[in-house]
């Protein structure tokens, strides 16, 4: 069983998960992720961090959402330790349920062409391809996506 609660984005726990993302984000696309997002970021309203635990209460999963306008909310720093099936639904669901319940009517994201996991991850979901945007715009190895949450 998995359950996804808020937390702490300064606690150990996220630190570690945020660390091995950035890990494995470097060796996928040689980039750590790290420029476009910060936990300092989290402070702002209509921001959320969470944790996504196993049944004995491990951390084997972080992700974030935080305002980009007053409707779309970006996805951050989604990780699973792939300890077990079904983290990233678990944690992708509630974060999508946190941001329609926030007011948000979109999420975004962007992620990497060459990380075809994420890539498929999200086209499962409901995702779409969308130009890229912010920090994005004008980079070929970036591919953004979003998705209206439902009414």
């Amino acid at each position: 069983m998995i359950t996804v609660e808020k937390s702490d984005p300064f606690s150990t726990e996220s630190q570690f998960l945020v660390e091995k993302l950035s890990s494995e984000l470097a060796a996928i696309t040689g980039d750590s992720g790290k420029n476009n997002f910060t936990v300092d970021s989290m402070d702002q309203d209509r921001s959320l961090w969470v944790l996504a635990r196993n049944k004995e209460g491990e951390a084997i999963g972080c992700g974030a959402i935080r305002p980009l306008t007053q409707d779309i909310a970006e996805l951050k720093r989604m990780f699973a330790d792939r300890s077990s099936p079904g983290i990233g639904n678990a944690l992708l669901t509630f974060l999508e349920t946190s941001a329609k319940s926030m007011g948000y009517t979109e999420l975004w994201l962007e992620t990497r062409h060459v990380n075809h996991r994420a890539v498929n991850f999200y086209r499962k979901n409901g995702y779409v391809s969308i130009e890229n945007y912010g920090p994005y715009k004008g980079r070929d190895e970036a591919v953004c996506f979003s998705k209206k949450l439902p009414h």
